[in-house]
């Protein structure tokens, strides 16, 4: 304890002598830099966490479902309803069915799109259906037998509103069902629009009366499971398999594989690309260190001769680096929490000013702060500072008090 109150002691009087000069001028600058690395790559990654959870959130709310299965037998139907409800990860679980369709609107506009057919409740079943799902002309509501909403894209493309007559005029439902036909007429209840745009312009719904009908005997019943917590996917898939032998589960990890590993690589690559800031950092922090273990060495050989040793002389340089880290990190920590959260007000400020219509653009930016990304972000600008006066102070052992105390 003795031996770390020496060291923070002298620590605090180096930093009292080196408040002016050169060394303090790099060490001051080396701070900022920290401060506004761990700020900037806070707002970074909470503006892609923002795009990417608007698709990640849709797609998985209003198109995969954390769960999907298939397979359940009739008899079965029952007790997996059963299960479903009684077990507290499980938040809801939603029959539907889907085929591709083809649709096709006034003056002979087609477009294509997925009709699924959903009970019509399903917006009080499924809160997060109804949290992403939103409509921006008519209700979601499937209550008639010929009733559909759709996206706000196919509306866009076919010329269609509210009220409007669409025909499916090709349907990939089973054998015992037409694939083209004139007479699926359905009218137009509402159109939505979710965060993905995929969505918006690939699917519309039904009733599942409607879609018995028009799909087929054997277009295959789907449930789509909703969880509590996502991450509690695997254990719940395989307490389904062991319960149901005969059915199909797929996870939405599996579903969505391939859009969803690239949306992971690009924001992986974004954040080492600006990680870099980090590097940057600790270069200058090294060379300042460096510099001030220069200036310091007639100190050093004086504290060596009093009995310190190198590893506590060196420990004094990385309580510096430290101080160093921290007074940049924490206030970056803090500035870039603030401008996420803020970010639409930041934009709709520098609209007004400037007069520019683009900030207004950018006010919609969508941002999202994950805790444990900002406290990953705080320690990599601690630790840039820490690595940097770590290597710093490995010059201490390169000097002899001899050799010091007869240049001087």
């Amino acid at each position: 304890m003795k031996g770390i109150r020496w060291i923070l002691f002298v620590s605090r009087r180096f930093s009292k002598v080196d408040r002016k000069g050169r060394t303090a001028v790099t060490s001051w600058l080396a701070s900022v830099g920290v401060c506004f690395g761990v700020m900037a790559l806070t707002v970074v990654m909470a503006v892609m966490n923002g795009f990417q959870m608007s698709f990640i959130d849709s797609i998985m709310e209003i198109s995969s479902y954390h769960i999907r299965v298939t397979g359940i037998a009739s008899e079965d139907e029952a007790s997996f309803l059963d299960f479903c409800k009684t077990d507290r990860r499980i938040l809801c679980a939603v029959p539907f069915y889907e085929a591709q369709g083809l649709m096709a609107g006034k003056k002979g506009l087609q477009a294509a799109s997925m009709v699924r057919a959903l009970p019509e409740d399903v917006s009080k079943l499924d809160s997060g259906f109804r949290r992403e799902l939103k409509m921006v002309s008519g209700r979601f509501d499937l209550s008639e037998p010929d009733s559909i909403v759709i996206g706000n894209t196919i509306a866009y493309n076919l010329k269609l509103r509210k009220g409007s007559k669409v025909n499916i005029a090709a349907l990939s439902g089973s054998s015992d069902t037409a694939l083209l036909s004139t007479n699926r007429i359905f009218t137009v209840k509402g159109i939505f629009f979710c965060g993905y745009a995929d969505i918006n312009a690939g699917y519309s719904f039904i009733n599942l009366e409607s879609g018995e009908k028009n799909f087929g005997k054997e277009t295959p019943k789907i449930y789509g499971i909703k969880l509590k917590s996502s991450r509690s996917d695997a254990a719940v898939l395989e307490e389904i398999k062991a319960l149901f032998k005969d059915a199909t589960v797929v996870s939405w990890r599996e579903f969505n594989r391939g859009f969803f590993g690239v949306l992971r690589m690009e924001k992986n690559i974004l954040f080492l690309l600006v990680l870099l800031i980090f590097v940057v950092v600790a270069i200058n922090i090294y060379n300042a260190l460096k510099r001030l273990v220069y200036e310091r060495k007639q100190e050093i050989a004086v504290l060596s001769a009093l009995g310190g040793s190198k590893g506590n002389i060196r420990n004094i340089f990385l309580v510096q680096g430290i101080k160093t880290g921290l007074f940049g990190a924490v206030p970056g920590m803090l500035l870039g929490i603030f401008a996420s959260r803020n970010i639409s007000a930041f934009f709709e400020f520098l609209g007004t000013v400037s007069g520019n219509s683009m900030f207004s653009a950018y006010a919609s930016i969508p941002a999202r702060l994950i805790p444990h990304e900002v406290f990953l972000i705080f320690m990599f600008g601690l630790c840039s500072a820490l690595v940097a006066s770590w290597l710093a102070g490995r010059s201490v052992l390169k000097m002899t008090v001899s050799e010091v105390l007869r240049d001087e």
